[in-house]
This record gives structure tokens, C-alpha cells and sequence, in this order.
């Protein structure tokens, strides 16, 4: 099974990577279905097939392996409207919302999604979801100062929060220096209600609800690859695969 959701992930980054064209600015997001998109540009880039791009990259933890690729990096700061970021997601409902941040990228990861024009996000089909919050905690960045007044806060509206920690123990920190809490909600019955109440609290710098900037959702599952459009999403989703 865990081979056969490699595979799945590895078709729908490469389908994604089919939109990319020359003279672009692109984003590339983090995680382990993003990872073969970045892949996927990396050797077009060495065949010549694609040309005269350049990637904004949504982690720095990606930087040495886009460098080995020879992938052109440039900055926000050069590029402040990028053409098209292909990223992945933890979960995904009907209507296109998004977890985000199972990597701990999920800051950067939304700056680039609003800086971009176009957002492509790539799934295996073991992501959809009816619900938000169904298979999937949220994580929340939150400064070191301050943290465990952010913990009570986050139990009182219901989640049952985790500290994430490294590997090794230690307690896991950002490409920012911040901390991540894995927020367990359960189904969100109001996903923006809660992304509202999450981005008023001071101390919170972000969280893994991202709720408007994708434009394109690619689906590998046993009977292919799909791509479906937010705005045609409701007319081409079948809900059962929604689980």
C-alpha cells in the first residue's frame, strides 16, 4: 500500500509540472507529493525542455536539493507576483479548503500561495476528506514566547494539542524559529469561522487552514490522475470519494 501511495503521488506531481512554461516564476511547496514536482522540474530543466524559469521555493529545508537540481532560485522580494505554485496538502474537502503544514512550512507556504496567480495543489486520493479536520490535526505556529498561554487557548475552543517535536526530542522548530501545535479539532463544522478566531489571537503567527487561494486540485488515485478547477469543482467532484 505505502508504494502504491508513493506512485500515486509521484503521477499527480507530475501532472502538475505539464503546466508549467518557459520564462515562468514558480513556486515549489514542501512536503513529500511536492518533492516529486520539484524533481520533475529539475530534470526538464537539464533536458532543455524547460526554460529560463525560476522557483521560489516554500521551505528552506528544500533549498540544497533544488540546487542540485539546478533549479534557478529567486526571492519574493525580486518576484512578488508569481505565475504558478505547484504544492501538496494533508487533507482536502469538497469545496477545495486545505490543510496545510505536516512538514512545518505551512508560514511560507501560504505567503507564496497568496503571491500567486495560479495554485496547484497535488494529492493522492487517501487526502480527500467530507470534512475538514476528519483525518487531520491543524497545525498552528506560534512564537516561543508566550507558547503555553497559546496551548490553554487552542484546548479551550476543543482541540486536544500537541507540541510537534524533532526527531530527536527536541521540540520542533520553523524555518521562522517558531513552535508548531498539531491542533486535533475533529470534523471543523466552520473551517473559516475557526481560521478567523485562530488569526486574531496574538501569539499565533499562522495556521494550516488555507481556505481560498487554490485554483486547480490534481488527483491521483487508482483510476487516474483528475484535475478539477475551484470553480468547476462542484459540477466535476463525485462527494464519494470524500470520505
Amino acid at each position: 500500500m505505502e508504494e502504491e501511495i508513493i506512485q500515486l503521488k509521484r503521477q499527480a506531481a507530475l501532472r502538475a509540472v505539464e503546466f508549467i512554461s518557459d520564462g515562468m516564476v514558480i513556486g515549489l511547496g514542501y512536503g513529500s507529493t511536492a518533492a516529486f514536482a520539484v524533481e520533475a522540474v529539475g530534470e526538464l530543466i537539464r533536458e532543455g525542455k524547460l526554460r529560463d524559469i525560476e522557483a521560489v521555493l516554500c521551505s528552506a529545508q528544500m533549498e540544497p536539493e533544488a540546487r542540485r537540481l539546478g533549479i534557478p532560485l529567486t526571492t519574493l522580494e525580486a518576484h512578488p507576483t508569481i505565475q504558478l505554485t505547484i504544492d501538496g496538502a494533508d487533507e482536502v474537502d469538497p469545496q477545495l479548503n486545505l490543510i496545510k503544514g505536516g512538514g512545518g512550512a505551512l508560514l511560507r507556504e501560504k505567503i507564496v500561495a497568496q503571491a500567486s496567480v495560479r495554485e496547484i495543489i497535488v494529492i493522492d486520493e487517501t487526502k480527500l476528506s467530507a470534512r475538514l479536520g476528519t483525518h487531520h490535526s491543524v497545525p498552528v505556529e506560534v512564537v516561543p514566547f508566550g507558547w503555553k498561554s497559546q496551548l490553554l487557548f487552542l484546548e479551550a475552543l476543543g482541540a486536544r494539542v500537541v507540541v510537534r517535536k524533532s526527531k530527536d526530542g527536541t521540540l520542533f522548530l520553523t524555518d521562522q524559529n517558531n513552535l508548531i501545535l498539531d491542533c486535533d479539532f475533529g470534523p471543523i463544522p466552520d473551517p473559516l469561522e475557526l481560521a478567523s478566531v485562530l488569526s486574531r489571537r496574538a501569539g499565533i503567527v499562522e495556521h494550516g487552514l488555507f481556505l481560498t487561494n487554490t485554483t486547480d486540485l490534481v488527483v491521483a488515485g487508482r483510476d487516474g490522475v483528475r484535475h478539477m478547477l475551484r470553480e468547476e469543482a462542484k459540477k466535476w467532484i463525485d462527494r464519494r470519494d470524500f470520505v
